[in-house]
């Protein structure tokens, strides 16, 4: 049995990280609870896994520090009672094996209040499980240094093992964590995390311009800034299809529709995306880790323009890294005009980007296989 939490406050990635590794544990033979604390997140598949929702919080905007529940509350002191003992009581229910905590300890610190008392259930229970932190690659980087000791100090304390989502010969954790001497003898890495490269479904794409935003809460200045680029382009007699993603305000995206002239195409989001890319032209998006992995997949000639406002240092720095290997083009947030968007896209229009397949994309797989091995140790321990 295994305990997988997740906590989303503003994007959809963590949450769809999450399902593949979650659909990858399920194939392993996992009986797999999935712990989620954020809002509600169309067309994800899970698998069978079991889904419980913890009452939902979401953040206000890209600084993380206000955080309010679904009816759009600031969360105070009660709230958080709550929600710490229905936490407390999910695992008491599962009695999970392993217990894998998506991003904690080296991020979501506004959690503690319910991940210590947690981490100390699981440590005093009677068969302890195997604790797991879940991680990307690439942290954002913390102005305040003693963030780090502290992340240090709680892997140390109550972490077996801390599975870092990425290939070393890409980007190793030290890169942006300067505790990692502290942890390195937790630290495995699994590869990326991402869908299995599939053949193409249909033509749907076909040799479109994409505008994609992820989930969409930050995704409003480069939506913007490709609405500008559109006439400046020599590929503007191609379609053009926005998805701005579920997270988007629905107020913006109505301007943006009875905005856009013929040829452009305004959209939530597709259950197709990766067809689309496959079959695009161009793809623009920004820089969020499940973002990059489907466009490595589709080997689409790509142009990276990173959310980075707030401190958001993660996405530009793997897009940096992905571009040094010739793999996209970067379009740093304070650089991004219409003009070089137009000029970029017409560039790449002509590009064909060299092969990822040197790239370790197994890491739902690898993790699925360690996770079912420890499951398998503390069942018979």
């Amino acid at each position: 049995r295994v305990m997988f939490y997740v906590q989303h406050l503003l994007g959809i990635g963590h949450v769809r990280r999450a399902a593949i590794i979650a659909r990858a544990m399920i194939d392993q033979g996992l009986d797999v609870s999935l712990i989620i604390g954020g809002m509600a997140v169309p067309d994800v598949d899970f698998g069978t896994a079991q889904v419980l929702p913890l009452p939902s919080v979401r953040a206000t905007d890209g600084t993380f520090k206000v955080l309010v529940d679904q009816n759009d509350t600031v969360i105070d002191d009660p709230w958080r009672d709550r929600r710490r003992q229905k936490l407390l009581d999910m695992f008491a229910q599962i009695k999970p094996h392993v217990m894998l905590l998506e991003m904690f300890p080296f991020g979501r610190r506004q959690f503690r209040f319910e991940l210590i008392p947690l981490l100390e259930a699981a440590g005093s229970s009677e068969r302890p499980p195997w604790i797991v932190s879940s991680v990307r690659d690439i942290l954002v980087q913390k102005s305040k240094l003693e963030r780090n000791v502290e992340m240090a100090d709680l892997a140390c304390q109550w972490f077996d093992q801390v599975l870092v989502h990425g290939d070393p010969a890409v980007a190793t954790f030290d890169m942006t964590f300067p505790e990692h001497h502290r942890i390195k003898h937790l630290i495995t890495y699994t590869g990326y995390v991402a869908s299995p490269a599939r053949p193409p479904k249909s033509d749907a794409g076909a040799g479109e311009i994409i505008i994609s935003m992820g989930g969409g809460a930050a995704g409003k200045p480069l939506i913007e800034a490709a609405l500008l680029a559109w006439p400046l382009a020599k590929s503007r007699a191609r379609t053009w299809r926005f998805l701005c993603g579920p997270n988007l305000d629905q107020q913006s995206f109505d301007r943006f529709v009875s905005r856009a002239p013929d040829g452009i195409i305004i959209e939530r989001n597709r259950t197709d995306f990766p067809t689309l890319l496959q079959n695009s032209l161009v793809s623009i998006s920004q820089g969020g880790y499940n973002t990059i992995m489907d466009v490595l997949q589709a080997g689409a000639s790509a142009i990276i323009a990173p959310y980075s406002e707030s401190d958001e240092s993660e996405q530009c720095f793997r897009a940096d890294l992905m571009q040094q290997r010739g793999l996209m083009r970067l379009i740093e947030h304070d650089n991004l005009t219409p003009a070089l968007l137009a000029r970029s896209i017409d560039e790449m229009a002509e590009t064909k980007p060299p092969s990822a397949a040197d790239m370790d994309f197994g890491g739902a797989e690898m993790t699925a296989r360690m996770i079912a091995e420890k499951a398998t140790e503390r069942m018979i321990s």
